[in-house]
């Protein structure tokens, strides 16, 4: 049988490798392609939209010469047709994206709204409750800053930023913080609060409400493309010699 992959002095036939797809689990990924190939097979495009996706790829890879393209090209073990291939695929699921969810973005934006806004807070953490009660006191009756607080004395990576965190948003954070979060008004410093095996002094520093702008927009596409992707693999795909299936990330 052909050899169709060489790494180093090992050869492999196309035989060889489904065993080895099957160890390392790439199945899954072989199953999530053809699914997206079958829901994307009559989607059409127009040259002016090929020739700018083909730029675009381009410059997110800097290829900006030939030469550079040429030799990106062999390093991938591509031609020119197979790379064609690959950018008109992308092309066609972008426009699969548009076509298919293009008019929910705003109502699943709503929807995700209270978990995409930021914040930017102020930590100290410690372990000991009478620490954890100075400190408060002493932010609250304006003695020290939070920040000079927090390098001295809070027990997290915080302390080299005296304090401060962010933006993040708002579910990054431990949960029981994200909800302190969520309830706060900026500048507000919430008492000392268990969570977990520490005590945390907060203060909400700036709250980020998340905007439907274009990259807020592609963003939302790409989580219903995952989402109906992993639908579709739950529903149409089985493993009959108990390959595990995998969601897409």
């Amino acid at each position: 049988m052909r050899v169709v992959l060489e790494i180093g002095d090992r050869s492999f036939t196309a035989e060889d490798l489904i065993p080895l797809m099957k160890q390392y689990q790439m199945l899954p990924k072989l199953a999530q392609e053809i699914i997206i190939d079958r829901a994307i097979a009559k989607i059409e495009y127009s040259e002016q939209e090929k020739t700018l996706a083909h730029n675009k790829f381009c410059q997110q890879n800097q290829l900006l010469t030939e030469e550079q393209l040429q030799a990106w090209l062999k390093q991938q073990d591509m031609t020119s047709a197979q790379l064609d291939q690959l950018i008109e695929r992308r092309l066609k699921i972008e426009k699969f994206k548009q076509d298919t969810w293009g008019n929910k973005v705003e109502s699943y934006f709503i929807k995700r709204k209270s978990q995409l806004d930021r914040v930017v807070y102020s930590l100290i953490r410690t372990d000991k409750a009478e620490v954890a009660q100075e400190l408060y006191f002493r932010i609250t009756e304006g003695e020290n800053t939070f920040s000079e607080l927090a390098m001295e004395f809070s027990l997290g990576s915080e302390a080299q930023t005296g304090g401060l965190i962010g933006p993040v948003e708002i579910n990054a954070p431990h949960p029981q913080i994200a909800r302190i979060l969520s309830t706060s008004k900026p500048g507000q410093v919430i008492p000392p609060t268990r969570v977990g095996e520490w005590l945390v002094i907060i203060r909400l520093e700036n709250y980020i409400s998340a905007k439907l702008d274009q990259s807020m927009r592609q963003r939302m596409l790409d989580e219903m493309f995952r989402e109906w992707l992993n639908e579709e693999i739950n529903q149409t795909v089985s493993f009959p010699d108990n390959t595990p299936s995998a969601a897409i990330s």
